[in-house]
């Protein structure tokens, strides 16, 4: 595959990765700030949709695309950006997979059940809380890797 091709790829990745987490956090911020339970229900599920099509597709294309370029002009001996930028990245992951996957599918399981006119329980906005904080560090992240993958500083 050509370089050109390779790094078309690595965007895409790196805008369906980026674009959906900024975006869907801004939405889902947005739907808790009303306080109404049918617009809060549907950010959650359309939130852990939006996650597994778009942030877990953009990890397989930026990957591959990105583990490609690796290969084709570093070979097997990376820089310390990339080092410090794949460090970065394993450290977003376990974020999604140890807190902001299972806060949100247990926000989703709180509230599915509900009746239409129920009050939001306490429990949602302490995940909700755990989940701001861990998707803020989770968010940050890979805007320190985007510094680092365009600057390449060390």
């Amino acid at each position: 595959m050509s370089p050109s091709l390779l790094k078309t790829l690595h965007l895409l990745g790196v805008v369906l990765f980026l674009g959906n987490i900024i975006v869907t956090a801004f939405w889902k911020i947005m739907a808790d700030r009303t306080r109404d339970l049918a617009v809060i229900r549907f950010a959650v599920r359309t939130t852990n949709w939006a996650d597994v099509v778009f942030t877990f597709g953009g990890i397989l294309v930026l990957g591959a695309a990105g583990h490609a370029m690796v290969a084709l002009e570093d070979g097997l001996t990376p820089s310390g950006w990339l080092r410090w930028a794949y460090g970065l990245f394993a450290v977003t992951g376990l974020l999604w997979v140890g807190i902001l996957i299972p806060v949100q599918r247990a926000q989703a399981r709180l509230l599915h059940p509900l009746p239409r006119e129920a009050e939001i329980p306490a429990r949602y906005w302490r995940l909700a809380a755990i989940w701001a904080v861990a998707g803020s560090v989770a968010t940050l992240l890979p805007l320190a890797i985007l510094y680092l993958m365009t600057v390449k500083p060390i």
